[in-house]
């Protein structure tokens, strides 16, 4: 399940997807974030989710590649889809013991998976076509109003791109020490929840040490480079906004605000 994770890997591809600037991607993703849960009604989520077709068509990357990244958070989407069925009082339409299902919990279950679904997408694909050097420029182009209130943009930018970075990085690992394990006999599958989580410690200790030492290692390395901050830093490639940025953007409010804007006018 861990290698089927693509949150946070870079998918190397030329498509008109990767060749946007990354801070119209990182606004454009942003606003999707919010805009996902404006949106009431079902088939405001079937347009956004053939927009977002679309895109994943544009970007080249594989179907198959970017829907593997579901199985991790497969069990967080049936558990809000349960909880959001069964814990929403309304008009029930079918009960059973003290279980009962409301129209308004069928509802608001659909419309929470589908949330969830589109939001992981989303995001995934934003990192499937940005690296994650680009992707620490824009977020520290795009904050450098804050410098002005004492926030510490660059230091901020460099750990969200570290992390990014090293989530592939992580999840390796973990499947290794995994395998690692499994062939001494531990058994990761079978048992209670309780039983799994016990399971789960031979695993965390040996990820949690060789976090560190990697922590220690890109400390020691930056160090090593004299690394002292963002104060006087230059960058090898500048970010520039060309005509498909604003292209871009422009089909992304348009598309949008006709979606946010159409039940308005049915009704």
């Amino acid at each position: 399940m861990l290698k089927d994770m693509t949150l946070g890997q870079y998918y190397p591809i030329d498509s008109p997807i990767h060749r946007l600037d990354p801070r119209t991607k990182f606004l454009m993703t942003f606003m999707y974030i919010v805009l996902i849960f404006l949106f009431k009604e079902f088939y405001q989520y079937g347009l956004l989710l053939l927009g977002l077709g679309i895109v994943v068509w544009l970007s080249k990357v594989p179907q198959r590649f970017i829907l593997r990244g579901i199985k991790p958070i497969l069990f967080i989407l049936i558990f809000a889809f349960v909880m959001n069925l069964f814990l929403t009082p309304g008009e029930v339409i079918w009960s059973f013991w003290k279980l009962s299902i409301t129209r308004e919990g069928l509802r608001l279950a659909l419309l929470m998976m589908f949330r969830l679904f589109l939001l992981i997408m989303g995001s995934s694909l934003m990192t499937l076509t940005t690296s994650p050097i680009e992707l620490t420029y824009a977020m520290e182009v795009l904050f450098t109003p804050l410098k002005r209130l004492g926030f510490p943009v660059h230091e901020m930018s460099m750990m969200m791109g570290i992390a990014l970075r090293f989530i592939p990085t992580l999840t390796k690992e973990t499947d290794k020490i995994m395998k690692a394990q499994m062939a001494r006999g531990a058994d990761f599958e079978s048992g209670n929840l309780l039983s799994r989580a016990r399971a789960l410690v031979p695993i965390l200790v040996p990820l949690f040490l060789s976090s560190i030492l990697r922590a220690r290692e890109l400390a020691d390395a930056m160090e090593a480079r004299c690394y002292h901050g963002g104060e006087g830093r230059t960058r090898y490639r500048e970010l520039c906004y060309e005509k498909r940025d604003a292209f871009a953007m422009v089909i992304f409010l348009v598309f949008f605000g006709g979606i946010l804007w159409l039940p308005r006018i049915i009704a």
